[in-house]
């Protein structure tokens, strides 16, 4: 056997196997239990030999074993996340905040994509479940049953529901029926009267509660709605948006932000100024929305809020399972700017943080 040089690096001589936690220990200059209590942030362990191990543990390039960690304590430390439509610019921003957040709790994450397919969402869990992964949370494909939650139930693994939900379990999501009664009655405000809803193609439950929102506040004023079916793309909403000619609303409440970014496209390609003659509200405040031409009213709803109120109950379901399950609801804040022809707007109504059902 080739022995490593005089003088080079501690981990050369490791290298060709894995290294262990009694390597870290040795390493570290403490036993093999300190290492591992100090590894996983027990607080018995001083604040100097957690960072001693650590810095061992980097340098060796020491990778837990979660599949010997599983068979000595039952978990694995990891869960899956089944995501309807990654495809989606909120979604993806929300699950990125979701990965984060478990990663600061020290649970690993494997991802799955139903591709708004609900047919394939068993078939993504079976996958999760080989992976030994301790819970998981779903945000259900469009048209998907309550009974995709059964088989869950049935392997007796914990999950929470996040932004699309059921009637019943472990739920976090955004309060959609007030956000867009929110948003249209600041139309209403506004002098609009010819206010109609611009989404809500895909049925699931945001889509039907945003358009809740919407019947209801045109309901309170007395005014005529008017539904414009269209799915989530640029495209599509841009089409619908350049042929308004008939009923020519003067505001449009969007579904979500990327329906609005291509109501204003189309408005723009039809010669009618978004902002100026039709004003226009999304739902999401992404990223471009304070940045699009002109910039988007939009009710604001933060993603590392959603994460972190997700990420703390389905760990929460994973130690204790027979808990009574608890719904979480983030209630939006309209951001009010030009493409409602002003950036002045009312105060949000109701606190921003989560609040129980």
């Amino acid at each position: 056997m080739t022995r490593p040089a005089a003088g080079a690096h501690p981990a050369a001589a490791l290298s060709a196997k894995r290294i262990r936690l009694l390597d870290v220990a040795i390493a570290a200059g403490v036993a093999r239990s300190t290492a591992g209590l100090a590894l996983r942030g027990a607080p018995r362990v001083s604040e100097a030999t957690r960072l001693k191990v650590r810095e061992a543990a980097d340098t060796l390039g020491y990778v837990p074993d979660r599949l010997a960690a599983r068979l000595r304590g039952g978990r694995s430390g990891s869960v899956g996340l089944l995501v309807a439509d990654l495809t989606h610019p909120f979604q993806a921003q929300l699950i990125a905040a979701l990965q984060m957040a478990l990663d600061e709790a020290g649970m690993a994450s494997f991802l799955a994509h139903a591709g708004e397919a609900p047919e394939r969402q068993l078939h993504m869990l079976t996958r999760l479940r080989e992976q030994g992964v301790d819970g998981v949370v779903v945000l259900p494909a469009a048209g998907s049953r309550p009974e995709l939650l059964d088989a869950l139930d049935l392997w007796g693994l914990p999950w929470v529901t996040l932004l699309r939900g059921f009637r019943r379990g472990p739920h976090v999501g955004v309060d959609d029926r007030a956000g867009l009664a929110l948003a249209t009655r600041h139309l209403i405000a506004a002098g609009h009267r010819r206010i109609a809803f611009l989404g809500g193609a895909a049925a699931h439950s945001v889509t039907l509660r945003r358009r809740a929102g919407y019947l209801q506040a045109m309901r309170e004023a007395g005014l005529p709605p008017q539904i414009l079916p269209c799915g989530p793309e640029i495209g599509a909403a841009a089409e619908i948006a350049a042929g308004l000619f008939r009923a020519r609303p003067t505001a449009l409440a969007c579904c979500d932000d990327v329906i609005a970014f291509g109501a204003m496209l189309g408005l723009s390609r039809a010669g009618r100024r978004p902002g100026v003659e039709v004003a226009v509200t999304g739902f999401g405040d992404l990223p471009g929305a304070a940045h699009w031409v002109p910039p988007l009213t939009s009710l604001r709803v933060a993603p590392e809020a959603l994460a972190a109120a997700t990420a703390g109950l389905l760990l929460d379901r994973i130690a204790a399972p027979e808990a009574a399950p608890r719904r979480v609801v983030l209630a939006p804040e309209l951001v009010v700017r030009a493409s409602c022809g002003s950036e002045k707007g009312p105060p949000a109504a109701g606190a921003t943080g989560p609040r129980p059902l």
